[in-house]
């Protein structure tokens, strides 16, 4: 009996113990805050890019809350990266861009991240990559051979 009785204290506890943690301070059942942005992918690969040319993604975020969704901050994780997002609030079932540009100065391979900071203490990642092919410098410097058409007026 003496068993029975230690064996059911410790079960009761236990199940006491769970309860409280899925109880927050505000009474609801769900401590854990639910993601009320959904991303429609968290990643980007560029494949091949030419050195030089700056290259641009739309990611698409869609707020699946309840309640509008302000996003805190966009940062990326060097500064060869450049995330551009509305400030605006993103009202529920609405869906926003943010715009990822990445300056392919260096040649090689390279992946990128950017963290999206929302409502205060939520965080989502996204990621871009692929490589940067070096161009030949003939293809940088001007050709003399066409300077005579920029003087040349054509007729049809």
């Amino acid at each position: 009996m003496k068993q029975f009785l230690t064996l059911n204290f410790f079960l009761f506890t236990a199940l006491f113990s769970v309860a409280q943690n899925k109880t927050s301070t505000n009474g609801n059942t769900d401590a854990v805050k639910q993601s009320v942005l959904q991303l429609k992918e968290t990643e980007h690969d560029f494949s091949q890019i030419p050195q030089g040319k700056p290259v641009y993604y739309n990611f698409e975020i869609v707020n699946t809350g309840k309640e509008p969704l302000k996003l805190d901050d966009v940062r990326a994780s060097c500064g060869c990266t450049t995330p551009e997002w509305s400030r605006d609030p993103i009202a529920p079932g609405a869906t926003a861009k943010i715009k990822v540009g990445y300056n392919a100065a260096a040649d090689g391979y390279f992946e990128k991240f950017i963290t999206i900071t929302y409502n205060t203490d939520q965080t989502e990642q996204l990621k871009i990559k692929g490589t940067v092919w070096k161009v030949p410098r003939d293809l940088l410097r001007p050709m003399p051979q066409l300077n005579f058409l920029k003087n040349k007026t054509f007729k049809f």
